[in-house]
């Protein structure tokens, strides 16, 4: 890519584009075990596909990850700490919705299971804070 201003090459390092998706099924929130480094639970969610709404990736991403299907999507907030995933710098716009269909891992999920706030493990990333924030919001 050439600077605009001396026309030099320059390397672009911009965060990559994610989403995550509290996914709601009664009083409850899916989780994914990753298969794949960082290990351990997390929200549903993934990197937001050239030419896709953010949306289309949130509705895509828990598709794949667990099986269901999404109503009633709606964002939350988004995470752009640059530390916030330890293999580089992505920025997360996280949405809530309810999730329909049978609850199934797939893709890069080794598990995906349901969790109340009382049950919740270790998370991944900072899944913590997001889910801290959520329930925060939700008193």
């Amino acid at each position: 890519m050439k600077c605009p201003r001396c026309s030099c090459e320059i390397e672009p390092r911009n965060p990559y584009p994610t989403v995550d998706i509290i996914i709601e099924i009664d009083d409850k929130i899916v989780l994914i075990e990753r298969k794949n480094p960082p290990p351990g639970w997390a929200l549903p969610g993934g990197f937001v596909d050239y030419g896709e709404s953010y949306e289309t990736a949130a509705a895509r991403e828990a598709r794949e990850e667990t099986g269901l299907s999404l109503v009633d999507l709606r964002q939350f907030h988004t995470y752009s700490e640059p530390g916030r995933d330890p293999r580089f710098h992505t920025a997360s716009t996280v949405f809530i919705a309810t999730g329909v269909g049978t609850l199934e891992a797939g893709d890069d999920a080794g598990k995906a299971q349901l969790f109340s706030t009382d049950d919740l493990p270790e998370l991944a990333f900072d899944h913590a804070r997001i889910l801290a924030d959520y329930f925060s919001e939700k008193k």
